[in-house]
C-alpha cells in the first residue's frame, strides 16, 4: 500500500452506525437524516463552485427523462427538506462532483446465494446509515449515500446490488451511482430486469455493479460514461474493468492483490458463505482504517433468499432484514488514519479528491 499524499495522523474516532426506517414516503424521518449530513455534503457539492453544478430545471428534467418512476419521491423529498434550490439540485444526483473510492465485491450463486461487499472509504465521510424505505410500493434496505442514494442494498423481491469504483478517470454527463442503485432496486424483481434498466442509463463515472437475485442469477455490469455497458457472468470485482487504466489509483488501494484474492475465492467450487465472509474480514480484502485513509468502514452481506442483511466488522456484526422492523444505533469507536488540517484553513484535505481526482 502506497503512502498517503498529505500529512496524516492516527486518531480515535466514533463512527455512528445506525438503522432508520423512513416510512412510506420521503418526509420527516428522511429529512432529519438529510439535515444531519447536509453541512458536509454541501461543502463537497460546492467545492468546484456553484456554477459547476447543473441548474434545478436541468437536474429535474434529467430525472424526469431517465428515472420518471422516482420523480414523485424526489419532489416529496425536496419539499420535506425545505424546497431549497441547492438541496434540490443535490438530491437529483445529476452530474455531481466526481469522487472515487475502493471497495471489494464477491458473490456465491448457489442454494444459499450471497452478495458481500467491503466499503473502503474515509470513515469520517461515510453516512454510516442503514436506511429502510417503503416508498412507491417497494421496500428497500441499504447503506445510504447522498440523501437517498445507496452504495449497496436489497429490495423485497430479493434483488441485491453493490457497487465498486471502476478505476477510470473519465467523467461524463450522467447520474451519480447511488441514485442509480436506488432506481434499480425500486424497479427490478430479477437480475435480468436490473441489467435491462441499467444499460440504458447515463452514468457519470465508471463503476462495477454487482447484481444477485433470490434465484441466484448474477451479473457484474461494467458501466462507464464513455463506452457501452458490459454485462458479465463474473462473481467478483475490485476496482478495475479488465486491465489497469489508472495505475495511481490501483496502487493506492492495492486493487490487483484484492482482485486476485477475490477470484481465487469465488472460483473454489466448495466455497461456503461463512468462509467468504471470513476472507472479507482479513487482509488483503479487508483494509485497516489505521493504515489507510481508505480503510474498510464496514462489510455488508446480503442473503437474497432470506431477505437478510448483515453488517460486519472483525469484532462485531449486526443482523438486519428488508422486511424487519429493526432500528437503532451501533456506534463504533475505532483508530483511523485521518488527514491533518490545512494550515490557516482549519479543515483537513479531502481524501477522496487528493491526489486521485485532479
Amino acid at each position: 500500500m502506497s503512502g498517503e499524499p498529505f500529512p496524516v495522523h492516527v486518531a480515535d474516532i466514533s463512527i455512528p452506525f445506525r438503522c432508520v426506517d423512513a416510512g412510506s414516503a420521503p418526509q420527516a424521518v428522511a429529512a432529519v437524516e438529510f439535515h444531519r449530513a447536509w453541512p458536509s455534503y454541501r461543502r463537497w457539492f460546492l467545492h468546484e463552485g456553484e456554477e459547476a453544478r447543473p441548474s434545478y430545471a436541468a437536474s429535474r428534467a434529467a430525472l424526469a427523462r431517465w428515472m420518471p418512476e422516482l420523480l414523485a419521491d424526489y419532489d416529496m423529498f425536496v419539499d420535506a427538506v425545505g424546497g431549497g434550490d441547492l438541496e434540490a439540485r443535490f438530491l437529483s444526483h445529476w452530474c455531481p462532483p466526481p469522487l472515487v473510492a475502493a471497495c471489494s465485491i464477491a458473490m456465491i450463486a448457489g442454494p444459499r446465494p450471497l452478495l458481500i461487499r467491503n466499503y473502503d472509504y474515509p470513515p469520517s465521510l461515510c453516512d454510516a446509515l442503514a436506511l429502510r424505505t417503503h416508498w412507491s410500493g417497494r421496500t428497500i434496505l441499504g447503506m445510504s449515500d447522498c440523501g437517498w442514494g445507496l452504495m449497496d442494498g436489497m429490495n423485497d423481491a430479493g434483488v441485491s446490488i453493490a457497487i465498486s469504483f471502476g478505476g477510470r478517470r473519465e467523467v461524463g454527463e450522467g447520474f451519480g451511482i447511488g441514485l442509480i442503485v436506488r432506481y434499480l432496486l425500486q424497479r427490478a424483481t430479477t437480475t435480468q430486469e436490473a441489467v435491462d434498466v441499467l444499460v440504458g442509463l447515463p452514468v457519470q463515472m465508471s463503476y462495477n455493479v454487482a447484481v444477485l437475485d433470490a434465484h441466484a442469477d448474477h451479473r457484474i455490469i461494467r458501466v462507464a460514461p464513455d463506452r457501452p455497458a458490459l454485462a458479465t457472468r463474473e462473481l467478483s470485482c475490485a476496482n478495475r474493468q479488465g486491465a489497469t487504466e489508472w495505475p495511481l489509483h490501483s496502487e493506492y488501494c492495492n486493487t490487483v492483490e484484492r482482485e486476485e484474492r477475490l477470484t481465487s475465492l469465488v472460483e473454489f467450487p466448495l466455497i461456503e458463505p461463512d468462509d467468504l465472509v471470513g476472507a472479507f474480514l482479513r487482509p488483503p480484502i479487508y483494509r485497516s482504517l489505521a493504515a489507510s485513509t481508505w480503510g474498510t468502514v464496514y462489510t455488508a452481506a446480503y442473503s437474497p433468499a432470506s431477505g437478510g442483511m448483515t453488517m460486519l466488522w472483525p469484532d462485531d456484526h449486526w443482523a438486519l432484514s428488508v422486511e424487519g422492523t429493526e432500528t437503532g444505533a451501533r456506534p463504533r469507536q475505532v483508530l483511523a488514519l485521518v488527514p491533518e488540517p490545512i494550515a490557516g484553513q482549519g479543515i483537513a484535505p479531502h481524501p477522496i479528491r487528493l491526489p486521485l481526482v485532479r
